[in-house]
């Protein structure tokens, strides 16, 4: 007998969550021209199950990238309901987009490949992540921790430009300062 619909639809789910999740970590560690054996191998399928769900490496460093964006953009309302400061929520969730640009390493040279499956994916990024920014800066200056003179972009563009790891920044570096930057931004209470 065969599985209910719901229950091989929910196994799929789970298995291309697990696959995202293995390429970003893999990414992180060897760039996005990661072998696809070692990400099967971190998500426990076999190459073909990644090869039938994303068919190029375009597609799956392109399901990833989305797959982090929208998680990351979920995160900034749950943080603000669940913390006890939207500055507390703001530095969670900036914890978050570090680790997010970070795990990206190597999609720079990805995004300039011309690969047509690629080119959208840094609009997409500040079409997600700047409203879900913006969200909670708003939190914060009503809550009067943050001035009205921070905005979305740029501040999450200094913190990319905090994120650009090398032989000696490391994503711990890169944390340690955008810790900084967040500090400075705050209102003397």
């Amino acid at each position: 007998m065969s599985e209910p619909v719901g229950v091989r639809q929910a196994q799929a789910r789970r298995t291309r969550d697990a696959v995202l999740d293995a390429a970003a970590a893999a990414f992180v560690d060897q760039g996005v021209q990661a072998p696809i054996r070692d990400i099967a191998a971190r998500a426990g399928v076999g190459v073909g199950t990644i090869y039938r769900n994303f068919p190029t490496r375009a597609d799956l460093v392109t399901a990833v990238y989305r797959h982090q964006i929208d998680t990351c953009a979920a995160l900034a309302p749950r943080l603000l309901a669940e913390s006890a400061s939207p500055f507390t929520a703001l530095t969670h969730w900036v914890d978050a987009f570090v680790d997010f640009l970070v795990t990206k390493h190597g999609l720079g040279a990805a995004l300039g490949s011309g690969d047509p499956g690629m080119e959208n994916l840094h609009a997409l990024m500040l079409d997600t992540l700047l409203p879900a920014c913006a969200t909670l800066l708003d939190a914060c200056v009503a809550h009067d921790e943050l001035g009205p003179d921070i905005g979305a972009y740029t501040l999450m563009r200094a913190i990319g430009n905090l994120c650009i790891t090398g032989p000696d920044y490391d994503q711990a570096d890169a944390k340690r300062m955008v810790a900084i930057l967040l500090r400075g931004c705050r209102r003397e209470e």
